[in-house]
Order: structure tokens, then sequence, then C-alpha cells
């Protein structure tokens, strides 16, 4: 018979485990950890929270997934203030290559961009980018690949980085 986690033989039965708070996140691969009133566990991909539904994503990178979702179809929306600014390129095409939208009408600081990669008159590739506060350091990339029969959009790859 294998052995439990604690090293013993055979199946180990409780009523339940009591964590005291560790007060870090758990520093090794497989370690589980109370931190707060979070309880968090390591794998290879990160430490994740698992009373949010743990993503295996780090904070940070699902913060700009999120933050991403706020986005798409048409410019910043929920949790940003009014007044963002948005630029399409060439600014006189019927196929735009970029559309950007800044903090404001000044330009200084970016918020997301999408770069459209045009086929004939099908978009093939769009990459979305949030960008930080700074307007210029980008948090995530989301590409999209599209596939068409015709005109119409058969299958879509997504990866982001």
């Amino acid at each position: 018979m294998p052995q439990t986690p604690d090293r013993r033989h055979g199946p180990l039965y409780e009523e339940a485990v009591i964590l005291s708070d560790a007060g870090s996140d758990p520093a090794d691969i497989g370690e589980l950890r109370r931190v707060g009133t979070d309880l968090k566990a390591k794998d290879g991909t990160g430490v994740f929270n698992l009373r949010t539904g743990g993503s295996g994503l780090s904070a940070a990178q699902h913060k700009a997934l999120k933050d991403l979702i706020h986005f798409i179809e048409d410019g910043p929306a929920d949790g940003w203030t009014s007044g963002a600014y948005k630029e399409t390129l060439p600014s006189v095409s019927v196929f735009p290559t970029s559309e950007i939208w800044w903090t404001t009408s000044g330009k200084t600081n970016k918020i997301v961009s999408l770069d459209t990669t045009w086929t004939g008159a099908v978009p093939t590739q769009e990459v979305w980018k949030v960008y930080d506060t700074d307007g210029s350091t980008v948090l995530v990339t989301l590409t999209d690949m599209i596939s068409y029969s015709g005109v119409f959009e058969t299958t879509r790859t997504r990866t982001w980085a």
C-alpha cells in the first residue's frame, strides 16, 4: 500500500486539518499554506489562491487577463476613467492595421492596442496588448490566429504571453 503524504502507511482519516497563518506564500512546489484568510498552493507555474478558484496564473497575469476583458471589443470600460482616446491607423483605410487607446487625446500613455494583419479582406491575425500605467510596459499580449473558408471564420487559435 502506498504511503500517505505524512509518510504513514495506509490511509489517514481526519475530520479536519487546521492550518495556522504562515505569513508568506508557499516556497516549494507542492506546498500548501494558509496566508491570512487565503489558502495558497505552489505548482510548476507559480503560487495560486485556492479560495479564489486558483487558475495557476500569477496574480499579475490574472489581473492583466481580467483587465483585457474590460477592453474587448471596443475600448476601455469598467474601472477606467472617462476621456480615453482612440487612434486608428492608417486613418483613412478600410482595413486598419492598428488601433490604440490612449489615456487622453494628448497620446502620452497607451492603455491597450490592437494590431491587425489582413489577408485580402479578412483579418488573419489580431494582437492585443495591455499596457502598465507607465503607458509603455506591456503587461500581457494576446494573439489570435484566424482561419477562413471564403469570408467565413472557421477557426481561431488564441495564445497569450
